[in-house]
């Protein structure tokens, strides 16, 4: 697949300058070749900009002058995201319905999506237009997915699952498997049935083995927008709300909630029952075990305000020696008060 520089300027909507070329592939700066399109997101980069062997950059138009073929752009890195839309490869080839898919009876499938073999649709489920499932998948009773939904191999939608439009979920994703819920009984934890459903809003990506587990009564929620990385655990009636970002390995426990954009870096755990309001951004490890304000920047665990760990941490490095000056001012305090108290008898 290859496009004109001149193409590519129209399909994004920016402006062009210098030679026209044939662009057939998109690189970074060190490694881009003749045939490719690159982009600077920076002046920290404009090192790399005056050595590189790309065909041609998107800069920003200050750094016009830096490129003899190039598109302008007020976002390099967003337009060369969209640029790689244009050429990614999209995974699978295969269309139509397979006959080693199995779909029962009474499930509905919209002729215009592909089902790879070995799909597995259960009874009263519905799959909207365009979707592609690929081998491997589950679709349990009743689940509703909407249109243009890709889902990859081996993933798993339990009974009920509710999934909207334009929905990426990848493979050995497990959604609405049970919650984690018992309760002691006279033989032992008694299992509590989980009785409610997840449901999934539109533009929603989930990554590659993220389990969230279905309501024990009522909906989890993952609100339009979210995007959740590979290996992350959401509990039971949990709700998000919308264009969070959950990184890997983030685990939620029951029925807290998150606002809008929140964003929850690497192997943060957040506690049951908590609120974590709009904008706030929790940084990598960190223990929440309480609810945060919308807005603001949260270190450590437990999580505290950023500005205030970052003061703690930086008096680490000193505690051994000031130890040290503890222990002598503690000597020093002794024999102090072994004097006084001698001149006083």
């Amino acid at each position: 697949m290859a496009y004109t520089l001149s193409e590519l300027a129209g399909l994004l909507g920016l402006s062009m300058q210098g030679a026209d070329l044939t662009i057939h592939g998109l690189a970074g700066l060190e490694s881009a070749g003749a045939e490719e399109l690159s982009f600077l997101a920076g002046s920290k980069h404009l090192s790399q900009l005056r050595t590189t062997k790309a065909g041609a950059v998107i800069v920003p138009a200050e750094f016009a002058s830096e490129v003899d073929s190039g598109l302008i752009s007020a976002n390099p890195y967003l337009d060369f995201t969209r640029a790689l839309r244009l050429y990614a490869v999209p995974q699978g080839r295969l269309s139509g319905l397979s006959e080693a898919a199995w779909i029962h009876p009474e499930a509905r499938v919209d002729s215009s999506t592909t089902l790879y073999p070995h799909v597995f649709v259960g009874q009263g489920a519905e799959i909207g237009k365009d979707c592609r499932l690929f081998s491997g998948v589950y679709v349990g009773e009743d689940c509703r997915i909407g249109q243009r939904v890709t889902i990859y191999p081996n993933a798993v939608l339990m009974s009920g699952t509710v999934v909207g439009d334009d929905v990426i979920i990848h493979s050995g994703a497990v959604l609405g498997s049970d919650g984690f819920g018992y309760t002691p009984g006279p033989r032992g934890l008694e299992k509590v049935p989980q009785i409610g459903n997840l449901v999934i809003e539109n533009h929603v990506e989930i990554g590659a083995n993220t389990t969230i587990d279905r309501a024990t009564l009522g909906t989890t929620r993952i609100g339009a927008g979210t995007k959740i990385d590979n290996l992350v655990q959401i509990g039971h009636n949990v709700e998000i709300g919308p264009h969070c970002i959950l990184v890997s390995q983030v685990g939620i426990a029951g029925s807290s909630k998150l606002g809008e954009r929140v964003t929850l870096a690497g192997q943060v755990g957040v506690a049951d029952h908590l609120h974590l309001g709009d904008g706030c951004r929790v940084g990598a490890k960190s223990g929440v075990n309480r609810s945060l304000t919308g807005g603001q920047d949260y270190l450590g665990s437990p999580a505290v305000e950023a500005r205030k760990f970052l003061r703690v941490a930086a008096t680490w490095n000193r505690l051994p020696d000031m130890a040290k000056r503890l222990a002598v001012l503690e000597k020093e305090l002794e024999t102090l008060k072994t004097t006084l108290s001698k001149e006083e008898s």
